[in-house]
């Protein structure tokens, strides 16, 4: 039998028996407000901010609201087990936490405190290439703990090359490409205050410590920090990467490589044809194409597509228990939560991700023993129906 996540509603239960309740709200979706109304508009706007007008990040809430689950009864649920296989390893919980850059925007602790959390439950941290903390500093932090290593993939080859061989020694088993973000996208809650992070030298720690990055510069960062700056935004994305060029990132990556911003059913199948071993089915939390396709519309199509070929992943819209339980009804291994960890980053620390993973995974365990299913591996589609929104 695997963790029991369900026990942690009997903690706050008991707690409450001595006047302590919890310290955050259990109801995820609330921690945007909250942390706005705490840490001010400035850093959750960054964090919480869309493409456009948000319709895709409101398409991705409605796609899995839309979706409901249809529970079972006289089920033996008392041994219940959500662990799950993955990349060629065995998870607590079909749960990872998602690249989100420049955390110290939220808190001090910034990705530090989010990947000792991430490590105390037992699932994966996922470090971003734009994270304010260098990777070396962020695996010290994490101790033997599952750690993955995302990747904006840049135009610099040597840079790519130094950060990979970087994240390897320093114990990342996992890269993640992000493939949606060649471009930034059109975000008028950033454009509205001229905010951009990485203009301010956050968001820049594992460029600024490179030895290729620093290299091309004609100054070393901490003489001329602007010129650094301007190096950064020069390679930070490329918008003439094609497949073949996954040929790159394989040489040089001997662990899983898993692409990020996957939608359409045929860069699936090349993402299989180019032997990689997973992809995330992800618009970016709606943070990229305004008008998006929702993720949860585009996920059985991936999974009929490619889910007997390699390990099809879920983000985007993930705020609760449930969500988590239709995006493996849909076909996925597992799903990445973003925003609601950096929300609770930002009110309470380490903690507060804590708090955050525990709740969302003791809703997850109840759902499935309350729908009669003992196990994640059990859930298909049939386990939903469509309503209206």
């Amino acid at each position: 039998m695997g963790a029991r996540w369900a026990d942690f509603q009997y903690e706050i239960y008991l707690n409450g028996m001595n006047g302590t309740v919890p310290r955050l709200p259990t109801d995820l979706t609330r921690l945007e407000e909250l942390a706005e109304h705490r840490l001010g508009p400035g850093p959750v706007g960054y964090v919480a901010g869309s493409a456009g007008n948000g319709s895709t990040e409101r398409a991705n809430r409605a796609a899995l609201e839309r979706r409901r689950i249809v529970p079972r009864m006289l089920r033996n649920v008392e041994e219940r087990d959500l662990s799950v296989r993955l990349l060629g390893r065995t998870l607590p919980a079909p749960l990872a936490l998602a690249p989100v850059g420049v955390l110290s925007i939220m808190h001090p602790d910034a990705e530090c405190g989010a990947a000792r959390a991430a490590a105390a439950q037992g699932v994966p941290f996922i470090l971003s290439s734009a994270s304010s903390t260098p990777l070396e500093t962020v695996a010290e932090a994490m101790g033997d703990a599952e750690r993955w290593f995302q990747l904006y993939w840049g135009s610099d080859r040597e840079v790519t090359r130094s950060f990979l061989g970087r994240a390897r020694a320093a114990g990342f088993s996992v890269l993640v490409v992000t493939l949606d973000t060649p471009l930034l996208s059109w975000r008028p809650r950033d454009l509205d205050r001229a905010y951009l992070p990485f203009l301010h030298g956050v968001g820049t720690a594992n460029y600024f410590t490179d030895p290729a990055f620093r290299a091309g510069l004609a100054k070393p960062v901490e003489e001329d920090p602007n010129a650094a700056v301007l190096r950064f935004l020069g390679l930070f994305g490329d918008a003439g990467h094609t497949w073949p060029d996954l040929a790159f990132l394989r040489e040089h990556w001997d662990g899983p490589i898993v692409l990020k911003g996957i939608l359409h059913p045929d860069d699936a199948r090349a993402a299989a044809d180019a032997g990689m071993d997973g992809v995330v089915v992800s618009n970016h939390g709606g943070r990229q194409v305004a008008g998006s396709v929702a993720a949860a519309d585009a996920l059985p199509g991936v999974v009929d597509a490619v889910g007997d070929r390699l390990d099809v992943l879920f983000d985007s819209g993930i705020r609760t228990g449930d969500d988590i339980a239709k995006a493996l009804a849909l076909g996925a291994r597992a799903v990445l939560l973003g925003r609601p960890y950096a929300y609770g980053l930002g009110l309470d620390g380490q903690a507060g991700v804590e708090h955050v993973v525990r709740s969302i995974l003791a809703e997850l365990d109840l759902t499935l023993a309350l729908s009669g299913h003992a196990s994640p591996t059990t859930l298909n589609p049939s386990v939903l129906r469509e309503g209206p929104n």
